[in-house]
């Protein structure tokens, strides 16, 4: 009796696994979709990779929803923690291109960021992943979130700032500026946008919780070296 009930369960977790690693390489897909986008310096709202894949990706999340919440036994539970998973799984900006759907210009600012946050909780699963390996240290998981943090940061202030930003050319002055922020350095580049501005600030503070934790790590790096040569003269 007691293998009969195992056996369910094991089959259970496997299919979760897979429908995990599924999610997770849709996630890495949709990553880099923005981020070619973003290089050729295309519009991810009405054209580019981006728009092309967004559907079937979508599509497969929503299908991977649907398959989690059949096989979990508290389905109101599970749809009270992945709720915004279904929700930003859905094609809006597909739907309204393919349906020639128009809004007024507020409503289309928001729309832009229905990719960029879809590809942000998407980036997320990703250092989720990683930092969940056991395999990974705190110290690593730190440098991916910011790395993470620094590089999806770089793409939204790119995707909202080139057509109205003068001093932003590229992708890489995007990059530029995001690194500089993080810092606390500042960068020459200053920011138009709302949002923009909302980011210079969101990094900075980043930086200022972040760079500490390094400091740290090296000040220990160095102490337990010391402490080891201490103990080898001893010895000798």
């Amino acid at each position: 009796m007691k293998t009969a009930t195992a056996a369910p369960a094991n089959k259970h977790q496997g299919i979760y696994e897979a429908l995990n690693i599924l999610v997770l390489l849709l996630s890495i897909i949709l990553v880099i979709s923005i981020s070619i986008d973003a290089f050729k310096n295309h519009s991810i709202i009405i054209r580019g990779v981006y728009l092309r894949i967004q559907l079937w990706v979508c599509l497969l999340f929503i299908l991977v929803f649907v398959l989690k919440l059949i096989l979990t036994n508290n389905k109101w539970r599970y749809l009270q923690t992945h709720l915004i998973f279904l929700i930003i799984s859905i094609p809006y900006n597909y739907i309204f291109y393919h349906y020639h759907i128009s809004f007024n210009p507020e409503i289309t600012y928001l729309i832009r960021f229905i990719p960029l946050i879809r590809g942000a909780y998407a980036l997320a699963l990703i250092v989720n992943w990683i930092s969940n390996n056991t395999i990974t240290s705190l110290f690593t998981s730190y440098i991916i979130l910011l790395v993470a943090t620094v590089y999806f940061s770089s793409l939204i202030f790119f995707v909202l700032e080139q057509n109205t930003n003068p001093l932003l050319t590229n992708f890489g002055d995007a990059l530029w500026w995001a690194c500089m922020n993080v810092t606390t350095v500042g960068s020459n580049i200053i920011a138009t946008t709302t949002t923009g501005k909302v980011l210079s600030v969101l990094l900075s503070a980043l930086g200022l919780l972040m760079f500490p934790i390094f400091t740290v790590f090296l000040s220990n790096i160095m102490k337990n070296a010391n402490k080891d040569k201490h103990n080898t003269t001893d010895l000798d």
